[in-house]
């Protein structure tokens, strides 16, 4: 085991992704160094609660750790993320090396943590207060935003105040606050200046970005707007938003703002006006059909993915086919399903009539079978069209065939990756390359080059 080095295990969503990535840099600018498992002095487990089993998944993890340290007493363990914010120092009873437990604002203040800890072996900390407004987390060279690839992901809210039933986001990571305009906008263009040409904005209910006391009156709209001015910029993206959040200036921004990619991740959770109302979702089939249909006439080619959730407390078949048949209105490109399962603290885990697991199962078969019908038929539409687009691309392709020329793989405007043969010798990441689509796969697609990359 070598000093002063660290390896992070992430689970879940890209925000816990970016708070992984932050952590490592803040770990670096500290004078660690990234390492296995196996040499890791520091292991931090950064964990998700919104999937299935979370705790079991967590235990498991750091089970494999202690099986792989042979219980090193040396080997620094932290838990961080949502599931430790859940749990708090219950980590402690469950695993004798864990000695930092980190919630969801608490990260901000583990890099000084674990440098503590090192220092008296004997310690054990927790970082579990919710914080009253957005901290901002140490700057400085190696710790501002820096870009995986041409794309950067930056953070511009934390938490909820939506409390749908089936959802314990707000009691893991706190009711919301929104970061300052302005701090946005400087890490924004720091990593344009570092090489960025595709920003995505994080949130846990991004459009409701401003809508809180921590907001500095800037609208979720107007700092669309502000970003996409920023010079070097190329692509704009944000994730993920609340349909009931969703107002006539961000719909207008489709239409306005040549950088705001035509691709929108919409979550519905349910068809049916029934589950809607039982999840506390705000909105009825009627509200979100509306919304699709302005944000269509808005943006005439705009690609919709959603989430979904069948075997919700109380869902009958009646109410599933209402779910199939949002998901032929919405015409969704692809979407993200699970079967509900209970959330310890959520309201819905109070809830009678649970659905049978064997139903749960046959409803969520059914309902990807439908999506993959949807969304090979959008694929093989652009491919029967020969659709011309513009190619960020992102590194070799995983797969070339044998004595194929090297292809490289970027995604084009809806985010789908797409694969297309380039010259080799040369590193084409971060480039924008013309092409033409020319096969449809099952989740991607083949084109060939019609203008050089630049």
């Amino acid at each position: 085991m070598t000093e002063k080095t660290y390896h992070i295990i992430t689970f879940g969503c890209q925000m816990n992704v970016h708070d992984s990535q932050w952590l490592g840099r803040a770990l670096a600018t500290r004078g660690f160094t990234e390492a296995s498992l196996e040499e890791a002095q520091v292991v931090v487990v950064n964990t998700c609660s919104v999937r299935e089993k979370p705790e079991q998944k967590v235990i498991s993890a750091l089970g494999r750790i202690r099986q792989v340290t042979g219980g090193n007493p040396g080997v620094l363990v932290g838990v961080a993320g949502c599931v430790a914010q859940q749990l708090g120092e219950a980590f402690f009873a469950k695993e004798k090396q864990v000695r930092l437990v980190a919630g969801s604002d608490g990260i901000s203040g583990a890099p000084a943590a674990i440098e503590r800890l090192l220092e008296d072996p004997g310690l054990r900390l927790s970082l579990l207060d919710f914080t009253s407004h957005y901290v901002e987390r140490e700057a400085g060279p190696e710790t501002s935003a820096v870009p995986s690839g041409p794309v950067a992901y930056i953070n511009i809210m934390q938490g909820c105040d939506n409390f749908c039933a089936y959802c314990i986001v707000p009691f893991t990571r706190g009711r919301q606050k929104s970061r300052s305009s302005t701090a946005i906008l400087e890490e924004c263009q720091a990593v344009l200046d570092k090489g960025a040409r595709e920003i995505s904005l994080l949130g846990q209910n991004v459009n409701a970005f401003g809508q809180d006391k921590s907001g500095d009156g800037t609208s979720f709209a107007q700092l669309l707007r502000q970003v996409a001015a920023l010079p070097g910029l190329e692509r704009l993206r944000y994730v993920t938003p609340h349909p009931k959040d969703m107002g006539p200036e961000d719909v207008a921004a489709f239409a306005e703002l040549p950088q705001l990619c035509p691709r929108l991740h919409l979550p519905l959770q349910a068809g049916s006006d029934a589950v809607l109302k039982s999840m506390r979702r705000r909105y009825d089939s009627e509200a979100f059909l509306r919304l699709v249909e302005n944000l269509r006439n808005a943006r005439p080619d705009l690609a919709l993915s959603t989430d979904l959730i069948v075997g919700f407390p109380g869902e009958t078949e009646e109410d599933f086919q209402a779910t199939l048949h949002m998901m032929r209105a919405c015409d969704f490109m692809s979407s993200f399903s699970f079967i509900y399962s209970d959330r310890p603290g959520a309201r819905a885990a109070l809830f009678p009539d649970k659905v049978p697991a064997d139903i749960a199962q046959d409803r969520l078969l059914r309902l990807q079978a439908l999506q993959d019908e949807l969304g090979a038929r959008w694929l093989a539409d652009r491919k029967e069209a020969h659709e011309q687009t513009t190619l960020l691309l992102e590194g070799p392709s995983p797969k070339i065939g044998e004595g194929q020329e090297p292809s490289w793989q970027g995604r084009d405007p809806y985010g789908v990756p797409v694969h297309v043969p380039l010259p080799a010798g040369t590193d084409h990441t971060g480039r924008l390359v013309q092409a033409r689509i020319t096969e449809a796969k099952k989740h991607s697609l083949m084109a060939i080059r019609t203008g050089e990359p630049w």
